[in-house]
């Protein structure tokens, strides 16, 4: 169980369940069917060892909704460890073999905590009230961190269990946004967040309250960091003084008054994405993103050399963690025509072994299309590129959904994508691009985007659009524009700024209006997003002109929106606003609300129901 750096029913309930496609949508009931069972293929993700080896943790989607299952390290039948019917995450072991986890009502952010026995008869509540709250880890000692902002609804500090008094006490104060990275004894790893794209790190005693920032810089930088052998070595993934995240290791002085930065890797290539130590602190394992794929690096701490692990059997590599004695990690691997399941790698032989196989009743992965990365200018000469899917015998030039991440910080990344494939199954290209502000392109890309940056940003929409026409791949007239959260949001910009380009949109649980968002998001989210698109205090002018609530007058694109009734991140006046504006124009809007999920759908049969519809929706625009 090694340190770690963390920076996506039955089969009949499911067809009972899921809607009949809209009678006059050009898609047949073979081809309904296989949408169906390529919405409901799951996961299985966030996997660790059990303390003694023997047993290896998971989250997987198998029952419907993300649960907590075990399954023996060597292979074998997977056990259920929680049923509920809302979604479980976080889950971790304690050092005495127990399990925390959180369960989130109805999709939300108020998650409830618990402490299980490994068999999950006996669960005992570790957090009360319906705060944010989000889960954490173990510290050595058995003791419990994690995150609420019960104490102030602006910011979410820093909470720790104790199993021998079975109560929570407030433990690291934040001003906005912070959680502890690591803990040993007394001292703490502190990550407290300045804005969105730029943190800093602090050794804090916990008994005292004395810190001592570890991570001083100018302008914006990036670090999250773990303990070494002992409380004065830290070693932190950043981006303090270049462009990609690498990592570096900080000697404290005996006096802890004092300390020293070493670089150990770096990539001009790469970003790193994340790092884990064994337990002995002797290892270090890199997971790298290189243009959206993962590759992975084990460093000798002692003798600072690094190894090329051979290539996992998909693109991209979820969490990761190391066997208590060090000889093997588990692994979530998936990729776009593989969905995500465990797999161990032996780090001697670098042999990959599969440890779970998700269903895909109904669903040939064979058949699955898998992108390439193309490249195209914006109107500014920026280089910026995109995973293009097409369908199996695409007539060019034809139909082509754009679609957007949110983030707007986030990476499109080669993932698997029921909804992406429902589309091509349908005959409907996919292109994903990421625009200025996405991450894994480097700090500086990261932040074009930012504060009046975003008009250029907005723009990159239409040279993704553009680049299609010209390159003959999409037809015009035959473009639809998906995404969620922020991606919902550059919707929202393109029917607006853009009303000609696209033939139809769908708006996931996606912003419209900054003022309202500001307004009746969480606090803590209003607080820590000012850096990234304005204050409202100093700057609601320029708010106003980013928000597309200002420009709906200029859409006749048919829209779908959906959204989740719990959804505190961006609520749901936002969806509402968008729907009432364009029925009262008399534009196609229909409107999906989904009243137990939040901010998006953790829940098997809400994701059948999404693809479902997004599928038609689009073939019935732009076929």
């Amino acid at each position: 169980m090694s340190s770690v750096l963390r920076i996506g029913l039955s089969f009949a309930l499911l067809l009972a369940t899921a809607p009949a496609i809209a009678a006059d949508a050009p898609i047949d009931p073979t081809l309904e069917a296989r949408i169906i069972a390529m919405g409901k293929v799951g996961s299985a993700s966030a996997a660790q060892y059990s303390p003694d080896g023997k047993q290896i943790a998971y989250i997987t989607t198998l029952s419907g909704s993300p649960q907590a299952w075990i399954i023996p390290a060597q292979g074998g039948e997977p056990r259920q460890v929680t049923k509920g019917s809302d979604p479980v995450s976080g889950l971790r072991w304690s050092p005495d073999g127990k399990l925390a986890y959180a369960v989130s009502p109805g999709g939300g952010y108020n998650a409830q905590l618990f402490l299980a026995t490994a068999d999950g008869a006996q669960a005992t509540r570790i957090n009360e009230g319906e705060a944010n709250t989000f889960p954490g880890d173990f510290a050595p000692d058995g003791r419990y961190y994690f995150r609420s902002n019960a104490r102030s609804a602006n910011s979410t500090d820093t909470w720790l269990y104790d199993p021998a008094t079975g109560k929570a006490s407030l433990a690291v104060e934040m001003e906005s946004v912070g959680n502890v990275d690591d803990m040993l004894g007394h001292l703490a790893v502190v990550n407290r967040l300045v804005t969105r794209g730029n943190n800093n790190l602090w050794l804090e005693d916990l008994r005292t309250h004395r810190s001592m920032l570890l991570t001083p810089h100018q302008g914006t930088a990036q670090s999250t960091g773990l303990f070494g052998k002992d409380s004065n070595t830290v070693y932190i993934a950043h981006n303090i003084g270049r462009d990609r995240m690498g990592l570096g290791r900080v000697d404290i002085s005996a006096d802890g008054r004092t300390f020293k930065r070493t670089e150990l890797a770096a990539r001009d290539d790469a970003e790193l994405d994340s790092f884990i130590l064994n337990d002995a602190k002797s290892q270090a394992l890199l997971k790298w993103n290189v243009a959206g794929r993962n590759q992975l690096e084990l460093l000798d701490l002692a003798s600072n050399t690094r190894r090329r692990l051979p290539d996992a059997p998909s693109e991209l590599v979820g969490n990761i963690d190391f066997s208590p004695d060090g000889t093997r990690v588990v692994l979530a691997l998936g990729g776009a025509a593989a969905p995500s399941d465990l797999w161990q790698l032996d780090l001697a032989s670098g042999q990959y072994t599969r440890l779970t196989f998700i269903p895909t009743e109904g669903v040939d992965l064979t058949a699955l299309v898998t992108p390439t990365l193309r490249t195209f200018k914006a109107h500014d000469g920026l280089e910026l590129s995109g995973w293009l899917y097409l369908p199996t015998n695409f007539k060019a030039p034809g139909p082509v959904v754009l679609s957007f991440h949110g983030g707007p910080e986030g990476q499109e990344r080669p993932a698997f994508r029921p909804d992406y494939q429902a589309l091509l199954a349908s005959g409907i290209a996919v292109f994903a691009p990421n625009i200025r502000g996405s991450s894994g392109f480097g700090k500086t890309f990261m932040s074009l985007d930012n504060h009046a940056g975003r008009f250029d940003a907005n723009k990159d929409i239409k040279a993704a659009a553009d680049f299609l026409v010209a390159e003959r791949i999409g037809a015009k007239g035959q473009l639809g524009i998906v995404g969620g959260s922020y991606g919902g949001y550059v919707v929202m910009v393109a029917v607006t700024d853009y009303p000609d380009t696209f033939a139809a949109g769908a708006n996931l649980f996606g912003m419209v209006n900054f003022e309202t968002f500001f307004a009746q998001s969480t606090p803590w989210m209003g607080a820590i997003s000012t850096g990234e698109y304005g204050d409202p205090k100093t700057q609601l002018q320029l708010l106003r002109d980013l928000s597309p609530i200002h420009k709906l007058d200029r859409v006749k694109t048919p829209l779908l929106v959906m959204h989740g009734a719990n959804d505190t991140n961006v609520p749901v006046v936002e969806a509402e606003q968008v729907v009432a504006a364009l029925k009262k124009r008399n534009v196609p809007v229909e409107y999906v609300l989904f009243p137990d999920e939040g901010h998006g759908w953790r829940k098997q049969v809400n994701r059948v129901r999404s693809t479902v519809e997004m599928t038609a929706f689009f073939a019935k625009h732009l076929k």
